[in-house]
């Protein structure tokens, strides 16, 4: 079963919170927290993943395609 990689930005600490989720299922496990300083532009790219989803006009293609830069930014990450 494939997982699909979840972001969301704590603001308190300014660390962007990995998860994966297994696809059909709820459940959420965490994987890692990542410091702003250590990856400014996922960041970044994770603080405008959250602000579509928030827009009065949101727009499924637009978070989609957000959403393949984060997770293409975070495998860059991963690769090292």
């Amino acid at each position: 079963m494939s997982k699909g990689v979840l972001f969301a930005i704590d603001v308190k600490t300014e660390e962007i919170i990995v998860s994966e989720s297994p696809k059909g299922s709820n459940k959420i496990n965490f994987i890692e927290r990542i410091a702003r300083k250590d990856q400014e532009l996922l960041y970044m790219a994770v603080v405008t993943l959250t602000g579509i989803t928030v827009a009065p006009d949101f727009d499924m293609a637009v978070f989609k395609a957000m959403d393949k830069v984060c997770q293409l930014m975070y495998s860059k990450h991963k690769a090292g």
